[in-house]
This record gives structure tokens, C-alpha cells and sequence, in this order.
């Protein structure tokens, strides 16, 4: 299974966005994505592809299964938008530290141990994930935690998104020392599948933080501000948005819709999954088979 988290210590660089347009990517070509969420914020994933109806509701969610007090199935947790499945943010995500600190006391005073840091991979290899999906996607926040520490434990892998400027450069030198002390702390190997430039307006400082990057770099995105907007707006991926709520279909846009796919391929191809059905990149009239 491809499993990766998309992270970056940047906020605003398109982080929860990729995940979306990467998740609608690898459906798009016949493969069975799970997306898992983890912001606690407002503006999420979940938000984005409106599935956040019954996150103040008094329901069964992720962190529930995570502290090992279910009230149902893993698999009803479960929605499913343009060919992905996603687990809906609940808002006990906002005391996540504050369940999985009571459940590890609780657990420690029985005299049994609790890696506050190791439930989410719990849930998932217990629910059958490995065997069910072909691709794994968490999308945790910006700031270091018990929602960052699960996801990598979880996926082992990430993709950056990265903004081409000094504040972009900043983030991504962060980023190298927070893998190495993650590495360390989590004692599990953490790689870099790729890195994705957003904003991208090609001038020479742009281009001088590019070429320090040592991170594989499949696409690099231009400025695609009304694009992202529009999907928040329409609650959809890009694919959607361009297909069914645009009155004319704009170039750069069709190519940007095919450096995801693009991008979705070179993750494949980085633990040798080949996707069944794959559309040529930006194709919007491709036939997603049945997974």
C-alpha cells in the first residue's frame, strides 16, 4: 500500500488541498484511497469535500476508536466522495493529547502499555486497511503533536508542500531536522516521497530555493489562487470544480489538473503501484473503472 501524510510547517501552502486533488488522482486511475484527516480545525479536509456535518455531534469518530472506546465499526466511520473514502474530523480532535494522556495513565496504572503515538496505525491495521486500500492519505496540521506523531507513524512517508520563497526555504530546513527528531522519537524510518512547489511565478530568488531542495520534485504548481479557492467555495477537488463548475475549461487549469496526475503517478511508481486504469494526465472525460 502507498501510505503517505501531507505536511508541511508552512500554513497556507495548499497542504489540505494536495491531499484532496492526490486522493481524487489515485481514484481517478482505479485505485481505493483512504483519507484520514486530523485537523481539528475548522477549515479541513473534511470541510472541503463536505463531509463535516456531524463533527459537534455526539458520535461515533476516529479519536473515540483511538482511545479504544468505539461506539460502532471502523468501516461506518466511512463517507465516500468522488471515489475516495474519507473519515469525517470529528471535533474531539481539538483534546486529542488531553484523551490519549487519560487513556496511556489509565493504562499504565493496569500495568499494560499505551504508544500515544502508535493508535492510529492501531485502528487502521486492525480494521484491515492495508488489505482493503491501495493508498492511505493523512492530512494532519502544521504543528508538531499527538495528530502529526500518529499520522507519520502511521503513513512513514510524506509529501511536502512547499511555497518557493525564503519563508517556503525556512519551512522545508525545518522540516529535515523535524524527520530526523521524529526518527528518533517515533523509532521509525521517515522518507521523503516528493516534494510539491505551489505559487510558483518562475523568478530567479523562485528558482534558487528550487535548486536547494534535495527532496524529488515530480511537478512544480504555479499560481492557482481562484483554483483552490473555488474548490473551498464548491466543496469539491479540482477535477470537479473545473469539469462542473467552470463555464469555459482554461488551459492552465487542465495542466494543472494533469500535474496531479502526474504527481499521483510518481507516488505510485515510488513503492511500485501501478494503477490499473490510468487516465491520460488532465483528462476530465476519463472512465474511473470500479475499484
Amino acid at each position: 500500500m502507498l501510505a503517505y501524510s501531507t505536511y508541511s510547517e508552512a500554513g497556507g501552502v495548499g497542504k489540505t488541498t494536495t491531499a484532496a486533488n492526490l486522493a481524487v488522482a489515485h481514484a481517478r486511475a482505479g485505485l481505493k484511497p483512504l483519507v484520514v484527516p486530523l485537523d481539528p480545525q475548522d477549515g479541513d479536509l473534511s470541510r472541503l469535500f463536505g463531509v463535516d456535518t456531524d463533527r459537534t455531534e455526539s458520535v461515533d469518530n476516529l479519536v473515540r476508536h483511538m482511545i479504544r472506546r468505539p461506539q460502532g465499526d471502523f468501516d461506518d466511520l466511512v463517507r465516500t466522495v468522488e471515489g475516495v473514502d474519507i473519515v469525517p474530523e470529528h471535533n474531539m480532535l481539538s483534546d486529542l493529547a488531553e484523551y490519549l494522556q487519560r487513556e496511556k495513565d489509565q493504562a499504565e496504572a493496569m500495568g499494560e502499555a499505551f504508544g500515544m503515538h502508535a493508535q492510529l496505525l492501531r485502528v487502521l491495521q486492525n480494521a484491515g486497511v492495508p488489505d482493503e486500500y491501495d493508498v492511505l492519505i493523512c492530512d494532519p496540521p502544521a504543528t508538531e503533536g499527538p495528530h502529526l506523531y500518529n499520522a507519520i507513524h502511521a503513513t512513514r512517508s510524506l509529501v511536502i508542500p512547499v511555497e518557493p520563497s525564503a519563508k517556503g526555504r525556512a519551512a522545508v530546513q525545518g522540516l529535515e531536522s523535524l524527520v530526523a527528531g521524529l526518527e528518533d522519537q517515533l523509532n521509525v524510518e521517515v522518507g521523503v516521497l516528493a516534494a510539491v512547489p505551489m505559487g510558483f511565478k518562475n523568478t530567479r530568488d523562485q528558482q534558487t530555493i528550487l535548486d536547494e531542495i534535495d527532496y524529488p520534485i515530480p511537478e512544480v504548481i504555479g499560481e492557482r489562487a481562484s483554483l483552490m479557492e473555488g474548490c473551498w467555495m464548491k466543496q469539491c477537488s479540482a477535477y470537479t470544480y473545473v469539469r462542473d463548475h467552470r463555464d469555459r475549461q482554461r488551459d492552465y487549469e487542465i495542466e494543472t489538473l494533469a500535474q496531479f496526475d502526474r504527481i499521483a503517478r510518481h507516488l505510485e511508481d515510488q513503492v511500485g503501484l501501478e494503477a490499473p486504469n490510468p487516465p491520460e494526465p488532465g483528462d476530465l472525460n476519463h472512465e474511473v473503472l470500479s475499484v
